[in-house]
């Protein structure tokens, strides 16, 4: 029986080279995407089923859960892959409505997605949830300078993404508590060059998204949270 796989964000970037990997891998991949030519574009080329879905927008993520339900009757993998930078300005410059764009995507889009698959990925026999994360979310990491360059490839205090991507760690923690039954994970890419970053990682896209592919594909989850990363475990 194929795996049924769900990936937010997936016409382009590490959710298109995800679903590139994990129809090789055998998946039944829907590839989501908010715009809905981009989004059959990005399926045509991967041979992917196209998945119209705005995490921002309850109703969308709604019609876009029933849509799988009603051609695939559940979900055994869901990548929380959408996401966004916002913007770079200094801390002290940033408002209240700059963090709550960037949560509205990073945090809430996860946040209604699962909540609306959950049904879907408890009718399936070994769920999987990916959270597609950072290691600039660790506050481990954020709270030691000497780990800023000894752990990471690139830090910068971008207060609106780093906490968002602190968030959704959270709801990695505590989903995983609530669902035991789901095997809930993290993951770091690492410094990817995407459309997220100005293409400015110093990591491919291919070598990014393997952490995810992992994920996605281990045949026994961790029990309980996990946060990780090429290298292994990522601290919280």
């Amino acid at each position: 029986m194929t795996t049924v796989t769900v990936i937010t964000g997936a016409n382009k970037g590490l959710g298109f080279e995800t679903g590139r990997r994990l129809i090789e891998a055998g998946h039944t991949v829907y590839a989501g995407a908010r715009d809905a030519r981009r989004g059959e574009q990005a399926a045509k080329a991967l041979g992917t089923r196209p998945l119209l879905i705005d995490v921002t927008d309850e109703a969308s993520v709604a019609a876009a859960a029933q849509h799988v339900r009603a051609e695939a009757g559940r979900v055994d993998v869901l990548v929380n892959n959408a996401g966004i930078a916002g913007p770079a300005a200094p801390a002290g410059e940033l408002t209240a409505t700059d963090l709550q764009q960037v949560f509205d995507t990073n945090v809430f889009g996860a946040v209604r997605t699962t909540r609306a698959f959950l049904p879907l990925l408890q009718a399936a026999a070994r769920p999987a949830i990916v959270n597609v994360s950072s290691s600039l979310g660790s506050l481990t990491i954020n709270a030691d300078p000497a780990a800023h360059t000894h752990i990471l490839q690139a830090w910068a205090p971008l207060l609106a993404y780093n906490s968002s991507k602190a968030a959704l760690n959270m709801l990695t923690a505590v989903y995983a508590q609530a669902f035991p039954q789901i095997t809930v994970t993290s993951v770091d890419p690492g410094f990817t060059a995407t459309d997220l970053n100005g293409h400015q990682g110093t990591q491919s896209v291919e070598e990014g998204a393997s952490v995810i592919v992992a994920a996605a594909t281990a045949t026994h989850g961790t029990p309980g949270p996990a946060f990780v990363g090429a290298g292994g475990r990522v601290p919280w």
